[in-house]
């Protein structure tokens, strides 16, 4: 048995509130599908507004690999002819091969809201898709309200099914467009469809009881034969199907063939790399492609799949492109820093008594709020001293930070000064401004190292994150600041924390440096 994936998200999943893709967004997006394996790309829906036409001029320009491009519509209207109708001509105008219609299967919804007959509503399905099957390559009509129609009156839900086949659709997607339904009643109106159709059946599930994906498998498990949905969940209200989800189950959990081995290798890149064209942040503990979806914190945890990966993963995180991560924090054992001090590399005996030690001091810095799980530099540092190997690059004499805004002045003006001991034992004394107070003591901090270690010019800082701790003292707060570096060939991440965020930033900007020196063996 083979499934094909049927992605929306350039359709489907741009009317989640959050996300606008330009026309150059959409067309990188279907590259990246097509990359992937997905066998039909729904650009959108070209009778609906021009950004979605100019989508479709624009990817006829350009060569796919493995999916075909489908343009959305709807049915005909009811007093107009499908040569007609607008949106049925602008399927066609969009040169697509393949076109997805979708039509009423309520009958609330034929009475209440087209204020049609039940009658002229199965001439419109039928008709519709008969016209659009004489000039396009493919056909697929979306059931809408499926199966709310079916609880409804299942006799005239099979009846709009039976219209669609009369009319030439090559696959009937039944929908769970409210998201109400759960996966038993899934299975069973799909087994009762299956006796009274015989056109290949696919499903369009939404998300609003948080059952969509187990709904698509469910629906699988009874013989569908093309998933609908988007990539991340994305989608109105609370989103649809989820393909990376879905695939996966699919490919590792049902043994369907769906995409190749390679392409599921690229699922977390996928998930990635659309989140980032939607502007949207990670999503951390995604299933699957989530850079929380194999990490493992607990001691217990870890000294377990440290024997074996299999006492804790469903999957090898490999298999989607993904990988195993360890966290160093409070809930800590020996084997977390075991597992780390091999993921880094780096050469030390792992029944070195120091171990211990480190992870005790571990405990107590996240205790007062250092949290080591995405500053992993900050992490190697702490194991490196412990076990003398951090040379005393400089010393910290003082710093001061004056922010001022004087009369006249459009914005404030920030100049950090800072004292250093250098390795020969003299003092540096720098001073320079900078967009606002922690930019002001980064600019003096590097201008007085780089006069005796001028490899730090290669460093930039290209993320900055603030976080208050204990927000119910107000003010008296401590502030956790975690920065990402980057010398051009590799990013690290460094963590700082105090009641003063300045010295907090200044805590993680020290690790920064120092961290970029220790790895070029200065």
């Amino acid at each position: 048995m083979s499934v094909k994936i049927y992605d929306t998200t350039l359709r489907d999943g741009t009317q989640s509130e959050d996300i606008s893709f330009t026309v150059e967004d959409k067309v990188h997006v279907a590259q990246l599908l097509d990359d992937f394996g997905v066998h039909y790309i729904e650009g959108g829906w070209p009778g609906s507004n021009p950004k979605d036409i100019d989508f479709f001029r624009a990817i006829a320009q350009i060569p796919l690999k493995n999916a075909r491009i489908s343009a959305f519509g709807s049915t005909r209207r009811a007093k107009l002819t499908c040569e007609e109708d607008p949106n049925i001509q602008a399927l066609l105008d969009s040169k697509a091969p393949v076109a997805c219609i979708f039509g009423k299967t309520w009958d609330f919804h034929v009475t209440d809201a087209l204020r049609i007959t039940l009658e002229q509503n199965l001439e419109i399905i039928e008709d519709s898709l008969s016209y659009l099957c004489r000039h396009m390559e493919e056909v697929f009509y979306d059931a809408e309200h499926f199966f709310d129609g079916y609880k409804a009156n299942p006799d005239y839900a099979i009846e709009t099914l039976k219209a669609a086949a009369r009319g030439g659709a090559q696959q009937i997607i039944l929908c769970d467009t409210n998201g109400g339904s759960l996966p038993w009643e899934i299975g069973q109106i799909v087994e009762a469809v299956k006796k009274h159709i015989s056109v290949p059946l696919g499903i369009h599930a939404h998300n609003d009881g948080e059952m969509a994906v187990a709904n698509s498998l469910m629906a699988v498990q009874h013989g569908i034969t093309q998933v609908q949905g988007t990539i991340n969940g994305f989608g109105e209200r609370c989103g649809n199907a989820n393909l990376i989800s879905i695939i996966p189950g699919l490919k590792l959990k049902m043994g369907i063939d769906c995409v190749s081995d390679e392409s599921l290798r690229k699922l977390t890149r996928l998930s990635r790399s659309i989140r980032e064209l939607a502007n949207l942040g990670d999503w951390k503990n995604q299933p699957y492609t989530g850079k929380s979806a194999f990490a493992h914190k607990g001691g217990i945890h870890v000294s377990a799949i440290l024997k074996d990966p299999d006492t804790y993963e469903h999957t090898k995180p490999e298999n989607v492109g993904n990988r195993r991560r360890v966290l160093v924090s409070d809930l800590s054992g020996k084997s977390n820093i075991q597992y780390k001090v091999e993921e880094l590399g780096l050469d030390i005996d792992i029944n070195d008594p120091a171990l211990q030690g480190v992870v005790d001091e571990i405990k107590e810095l996240e205790n007062q709020g250092y949290a080591y799980e995405g500053a992993e530099a900050s992490l190697e540092l702490i194991i490196q001293k412990a076990k003398g190997n951090l040379p005393n690059y400089f010393k910290l004499r003082g710093y001061r930070v004056i922010d001022e805004r004087r009369e006249g002045d459009a914005n404030p003006i920030s100049e950090a000064t800072v004292r250093i001991e250098d390795p020969s034992g003299a003092i540096q004394h720098t001073a320079a401004l900078g967009e606002g107070p922690v930019d002001a003591l980064n600019n003096a901090l590097n201008k007085a190292l780089e006069r005796f270690y001028p490899i730090l010019k290669e460093v930039q800082l290209v993320d900055y994150k603030v976080r208050i701790l204990n927000t119910t003292v107000g003010t008296r707060a401590k502030t956790r600041v975690m920065i990402e570096s980057s010398d051009g060939k590799e990013n690290w991440s460094t963590v700082g924390v105090h009641h003063d965020i300045i010295r907090a930033s200044y805590l993680a900007l020290v690790d920064s440096v120092i961290y970029k020196l220790y790895k070029e063996r200065i």
